[in-house]
């Protein structure tokens, strides 16, 4: 990484479950996800219903981040899913799903929430710390191993995190996958390890009214 002056928003964390210190044994598989004690907040109507979508939720979990931090409001993750299914940005398929698809979700979250969102299927790492600097978020797609910045995973992406800020040394993202006390608020990811995770794509979101991020 060439030179970065260390920036870091104070944005509100979400995790995609409701019970964000239960993440380590809904992952672990020894809880269900369904047996998450606040899954009622997440808008979904049925346990079954937040089983189904609590695994899927990063994205969701990324954007009411940003619209807290922006718009000062977190509207439940499962009801932002089904506005994104509605709007093309998820495609269901029985028990399957396909999406987060990010050409339509940035049209939703420009035209439903008044943000500036822009898909970047071709995102340099070394360009998230100049969009940072700008007052951008972003939404990169890592793997979801970016947790524990275990073994470098077979593929990269398949997660959103939320870079909220950047040093020298460390990409700083709210995982909402993460483990508590751990990889959720604030985690730290050195540059060195990031390219064993990032799929060199993401979303800018931006506050109203902000300039494409044309870097």
């Amino acid at each position: 990484m060439t030179t970065v002056t260390e920036i870091i928003h104070q944005v509100p964390y979400y995790s995609q479950w409701e019970s964000p210190e239960l993440v380590r044994e809904i992952i672990a598989g020894k809880l269900s996800a369904a047996d998450d004690p606040l899954w009622g907040q997440s808008g979904a109507a049925t346990q079954e219903e937040y089983e189904f979508w609590s695994w899927r939720l990063c994205g969701m979990a990324c954007l009411r981040m940003a619209l807290d931090h922006w718009w000062g409001v977190a509207p439940p993750a499962v009801t932002l899913a089904g506005e994104c299914l509605a709007a093309g940005a998820y495609v269901r398929r029985g028990e399957r799903l396909d999406g987060l698809i990010h050409a339509p979700f940035a049209a939703y979250v420009g035209e439903r929430w008044g943000l500036a969102a822009e898909s970047r299927p071709d995102l340099a790492a070394e360009d998230i710390p100049r969009l940072l600097a700008a007052g951008r978020l972003v939404m990169t797609s890592v793997h979801p191993a970016v947790r524990t910045l275990g073994p470098e995973p077979a593929r990269r992406g398949g997660h959103l995190v939320l870079a909220v800020g950047a040093t020298e040394r460390e990409l700083v993202i709210h995982n909402p996958s993460g483990f508590a006390g751990e990889s959720q608020a604030f985690a730290r990811v050195p540059w060195t390890d990031l390219p064993r995770f990032y799929a060199g794509r993401g979303i800018v979101l931006g506050p109203h009214g902000a300039a494409p991020a044309d870097l």
